[in-house]
């Protein structure tokens, strides 16, 4: 269990914000309490940025971008300052395992491993300092020599959710780095640390100053950072809802946009794989962050002749998990993030009820626990596509089970929704995974299980967003193509 050394924030400076390499005092004084998802109290706060601190934040990383030597730099010297980055990361194991814990119900044991996975996402970019073709040889159509060369998009807005701040920031922040770009990293109110562990790493290794400036707003004041002209791209992972309000921004300046959104991502059990495993493999993918996964498999569908069966292999699977304090090593699933997102997960609870769905396991609040964001594995059968709780992300555990009368209807099951982010396809038939795969209009596809892979590439199709994180895939949106034609060559088109 959580001792008191644990269930607090780590963090250095929370009442200031990094701007221009330094700590600095807010133009105001308020702040945002960050709470404690299992107990229900608050465990930090941190300043809460204004107009003012954004304006201040814009101009020293447009300042670092235009006048500083961060994008001069050639990309394997970037990639040096990337793995000093990836080092302190990994010495803030323990302080980031606390943290995420606290904020979004994840469990501790699994946010146990997030420093080294956010160390290794910058080595991987740092690696490509010297393996990406930055430069590319090219003859023109008129035969003269020819460069294609890739150079930074300019200062980013980086945008980071609640649910997994300090992996989403990761990849945001690490590519545009190693692509030459300076960064302004807004943070959620509700989880604030890791952005913040991220500013002290900085000052740490003495990045240069403004290349990464790191502060906490509100919706109101964030919408004011997408909007400022000092912004050449925007970087935002969350709701489709805003995913949309900041595309018709930056659509309106034409400023450059990355977006990853929600998903209401389908599993498909095929009739020759075995409901059991397929039950198995489910439940134990569902409970992780506590479904609070944008990509989390929440439709599984399944020929209607087995349903029933699956629906009962899934329930007793799913709802026999110990929910409980996440700092707990007996615990198999945490506390939602938030008592806002237990009230809407409660609310579309009782409208699937309402709307005839068969509730098999689940639908309230743990009876053992008496404080903190919790709620029961929930499983729904016989859902109909076409209702509330199988067309809005949900964003917690709460799974849909729905009946298909053949494989053609459920791959069209499967597309008829505005998302299009994970899925996965059961099956023993590795040319049947393939077959039904490329018929599924989702940005990942898996077999016999929920599966993704940043390190390849991350995003969606439809509402699902725009563009892709990880991998190389995820080193473009950082970048501008340059072509250059020559009339005789210089030594690099040589």
């Amino acid at each position: 269990m959580a001792t008191a050394a644990t269930r607090r924030g780590h963090v250095r400076n929370p009442r200031a914000l990094f701007i221009g390499g330094i700590w600095v005092e807010p133009s105001a004084q308020t702040t945002f309490d960050v709470v404690d998802s299992a107990t229900e109290e608050v465990f930090l706060a941190v300043a809460e940025a204004q107009a003012q601190d954004i304006d201040d934040a814009v101009a020293a990383a447009r300042q670092a971008f235009d006048a500083g030597p961060w994008p001069r730099m050639s990309p394997v010297e970037r990639g040096v300052w990337l793995n000093r980055l990836a080092d302190a990361w990994e010495a803030r194991s323990e302080a980031l395992a606390d943290t995420w814990a606290l904020e979004s119900g994840v469990l501790r044991s699994l946010s146990l491993h997030a420093a080294k996975g956010v160390a290794e996402v910058f080595r991987y970019y740092a690696g490509l300092g010297e393996s990406f073709a930055w430069e590319e040889k090219h003859t023109s159509t008129m035969g003269q020599p020819a460069l294609l060369v890739r150079e930074p998009v300019g200062v980013v807005a980086a945008i980071i959710p609640w649910n997994a701040p300090h992996s989403l920031m990761a990849y945001k922040v690490a590519a545009a780095l190693i692509a030459g770009c300076t960064v302004i990293i807004k943070a959620s109110p509700e989880a604030p640390a890791s952005p913040y562990f991220m500013a002290e790493i900085c000052e740490e290794v003495s990045l240069p100053a403004g290349v990464v400036n790191v502060l906490t707003a509100d919706r109101d004041v964030s919408e004011l950072l997408v909007r400022n002209p000092g912004v050449d791209k925007v970087s935002f992972t969350g709701s489709t809802a805003a995913g949309r309000k900041i595309a018709a921004i930056c659509g309106s300046r034409i400023a450059r946009v990355t977006l990853e959104l929600g998903g209401k991502s389908p599993a498909l059990i095929l009739d020759d794989y075995d409901v059991g495993k397929a039950a198995t493999s489910i439940a134990r993918y569902a409970p992780l962050m506590t479904g609070q996964v944008c990509s989390s498999l929440t439709r599984i569908i399944v020929s209607a002749k087995r349903h029933d069966e699956f629906l009962d292999a899934l329930s007793s699977a799913f709802g026999s998990l110990k929910v409980g304090d996440p700092f707990d090593p007996e615990s198999q699933m945490g506390p939602l993030a938030m008592e806002r997102q237990r009230d809407r997960i409660e609310s579309l609870i009782a409208q699937a009820k309402l709307e005839g769905a068969r509730l098999a396991t689940g639908g309230g609040r743990p009876s053992h626990l008496n404080r903190g964001y919790f709620i029961e594995p929930t499983v729904f059968g016989n859902v109909d596509n076409n209702s509330t709780i199988a067309r809005e992300e949900i964003f917690g555990p709460v799974l849909s089970v729905i009946p298909a009368m053949s494989e053609e209807q459920a791959i069209e099951i499967a597309n008829d929704t505005i998302y299009g982010l994970n899925s996965t396809v059961f099956t023993n038939d590795p040319e049947r995974a393939y077959a039904v795969g490329r018929q599924l209009r989702a940005g990942t596809v898996g077999h016999n299980g929920f599966k993704t892979d940043f390190g390849i590439a991350f995003g969606g199709f439809k509402q699902s967003g725009l563009g892709r994180e990880g991998g190389i895939e995820g080193l473009h949106p950082y970048l501008e193509a340059k072509t250059m034609i020559f009339e005789s060559a210089p030594r690099a088109a040589l």
